[in-house]
């Protein structure tokens, strides 16, 4: 089933945060990760306000109908490969369970790509969890490769 309404985009505002903050927790891996409760814990905050004051960093929401079905972050990297190119880095992809299947994500992604084609990005690039088959599909089919391989080292934080 396609997104048969009309799919708008804007830059999160803090009062979005409980509903983005329940998109990220809302799949397996996300619901080890995060947070969830009736008060979402201030760091999210904190970190909301750093992005919020960064030019190169931006949290989106994507509304259908007046709600929230969907959010990502975007984050241009300046680098000297490329010839100085810069690129752009979208994580946090959500799409709300109710709206999934319907083509929300197909159109974040392009809605992004086109951002950062218009800033004059040389690449966009993404990661997306090996426990993830179907999102790897998902950006497979819109034209993402797995042309690296990524790594991560999680760092401990004291509780």
């Amino acid at each position: 089933m396609r997104c048969d309404h009309s799919l708008t985009f804007r830059e999160a505002t803090r009062d979005d945060l409980p509903e983005i903050v329940r998109l990220l927790a809302d799949d397996p891996l996300g619901a080890t990760r995060e947070t969830l409760g009736e008060v979402i814990p201030e760091a999210y905050f904190v970190a909301f306000a750093a992005i919020e004051a960064d030019p190169n960093n931006t949290v989106v929401v994507a509304e259908l109908d007046g709600t929230i079905a969907g959010t990502f972050q975007l984050t241009y990297i300046p680098g000297l490969t490329y010839t100085g190119g810069e690129r752009a880095q979208i994580e946090g992809v959500r799409v709300a369970a109710e709206h999934r299947g319907r083509g929300i994500g197909q159109l974040m992604i392009e809605w992004a790509i086109e951002q950062a084609r218009a800033r004059g990005c040389r690449v966009v690039q993404l990661t997306t969890d090996r426990q993830r088959p179907e999102s790897i599909r998902f950006y497979q089919k819109i034209g993402f490769r797995p042309s690296h391989m990524g790594m991560k080292y999680h760092l401990k934080t004291d509780d």
